[in-house]
């Protein structure tokens, strides 16, 4: 039987799919990150505090990534919508996931926790 983070990511389809496990593995890579089930979504943790979570925009059905301390990063593909603290990065699975670009706001968003 699989937990609900497994379970999450299996029953999407794909590409939406591939792009989120994508992720995560991006996300888990990258030392002192963790993975839990919060707030009934896949949250990743830094240094024991929420940094940020995959999720499905609801209008724009796309897959995304959302920053806890988003609103403290500048970069132009960044939306913060109604969100107060959190920005999110939206990414069409249809297209090449930009890699280069995540990471360059994930490197800003570490640099933010430190």
């Amino acid at each position: 039987m699989l937990n609900p983070l497994d379970t999450y990511f299996a029953e999407k389809n794909e590409p939406v799919k591939s792009c989120l496990q994508y992720l995560r593995s991006l996300l888990l890579s990258y030392a002192q990150v963790t993975e839990h089930w919060k707030y009934g979504m896949p949250f990743y943790y830094f240094k024991g505090k929420m940094f940020c979570y995959l999720w499905m925009h609801k209008k724009r059905h796309k897959p995304y990534l959302g920053l806890v301390d988003g609103n403290k990063i500048e970069h132009e593909d960044l939306l913060q919508e109604k969100r107060a603290r959190i920005k999110i990065f939206i990414i069409d699975p249809q297209l090449d996931i930009p890699k280069d670009k995540i990471e360059f706001i994930l490197k800003q968003a570490f640099a933010i926790r430190n």
